[in-house]
């Protein structure tokens, strides 16, 4: 039980850790949000998302869903489209004032499904999900695999609840807002490399 432990939170932090669509988004929301609970919905989903993918790996419900290639060059084009327009935006965004931001304008519900998007059509996410943890899985059974798949989804939603916090501690030292533009910027170019990665599986 405990080398299952173990080897779920090494496993799933070391995933976790690169830095990625999903982390960016998540950091930029609660540096730029005005309160960090006005972050929480992104957070959620993005955790809720990665809870998701963790325990249809550890089923081996996904293995099953990506064997179709029709419906993976699908999930793979919305995902470059979808990373390509928003790269765009997010290049463009300019902070105008302290109460108002491009990106603090995002909704709740904006939020909600731009963190669905970038999780489950991020070809990262999934493979890293199914090829990593799905098959880390397989050396468990019972309990152990449980303890496993607990400690993996555990790690997420602490990782995910850390960086919208390290984002509003960040946010909060920014008061020039010059912080905000950079963070724009990066985000944007890891987008725009995270689509060209799409695009090459799909060429490929």
């Amino acid at each position: 039980m405990i080398e299952a432990i173990l080897h779920g939170f090494i496993l799933a932090f070391g995933l976790i850790l690169p830095l990625g669509v999903q982390n960016v988004f998540v950091f930029n929301q609660g540096a730029v949000q005005p309160q960090f609970r006005r972050a929480l919905p992104v957070i959620v989903t993005a955790a809720i998302c990665d809870t998701l993918l963790i325990t249809l790996a550890v089923l081996g419900v996904s293995v099953v869903v990506l064997e179709y290639v029709w419906l993976k060059a699908i999930l793979l084009t919305a995902g470059f489209l979808f990373l390509i327009y928003m790269g765009f935006v997010t290049w463009r965004s300019k902070p105008e004032s302290k109460e108002q931001t491009a990106i603090v304008s995002f909704t709740p519900k904006k939020q909600m499904v731009f963190a669905m998007s970038v999780s489950l059509l991020n070809p990262h996410a999934i493979l890293d999900t199914i090829g990593v943890i799905g098959t880390s899985s397989l050396k468990y059974a019972g309990n152990e695999k449980a303890a496993f798949a607990a400690m993996c989804i555990l790690v997420s939603w602490a990782w995910f609840m850390g960086l919208g916090i390290a984002g509003r501690i960040t946010g909060k030292m920014d008061k020039s807002e010059r912080l905000l533009m950079v963070l724009n910027k990066v985000s944007a170019i890891v987008m725009w490399g995270t689509a060209i990665y799409i695009g090459c599986s799909l060429i490929i």
